[in-house]
């Protein structure tokens, strides 16, 4: 398995994302399938684009929409670069809710190497005990 690509700065590895986009060419017909655990892919757009965006598909291959822009714009760089990701469907409701709030994800970013906190080296630290200069 190859590494994953550096992870972008200060965004999270773990968050939840609504679903957009689920009421158009009857993409709205799988909903009725997805329930709370169900495991769904995230599909980055192809590259040269202008605004590339992730898809949101069931596991069988069928789009049911895709992630908000605001998302898209720094998770995208990183699954297409080879970044991994799996999402959960945590909260799925009928039509008597909005269209962009009837599936909200948990998203979790896989093999994700993070910088690890600064070390205080123990000899540094013994040196500015009370009375050292």
């Amino acid at each position: 398995m190859r590494p994953s690509p550096p992870f972008p700065a200060g965004c999270p590895t773990r968050f939840r994302a609504t679903v957009h986009g689920t009421v158009f060419n009857g993409r709205d017909r799988h909903l009725s399938s997805v329930r709370r655990g169900d495991r769904l892919r995230l599909i980055a757009d192809p590259g040269g684009q202008d605004e590339p965006g992730i898809w949101v598909h069931l596991v069988t291959g069928e789009p049911i929409g895709h992630l908000p822009p605001e998302i898209s714009l720094w998770l995208w760089p990183w699954l297409y670069a080879g970044g991994r990701a799996e999402a959960r469907a945590e909260r799925v409701h009928g039509a008597d809710v909005p269209s962009w709030r009837r599936v909200v994800l948990l998203i979790s970013c896989q093999n994700v190497d993070t910088p690890s906190p600064p070390r205080v080296s123990t000899s540094s630290a013994s040196s500015h005990q009370k009375g050292s200069p």
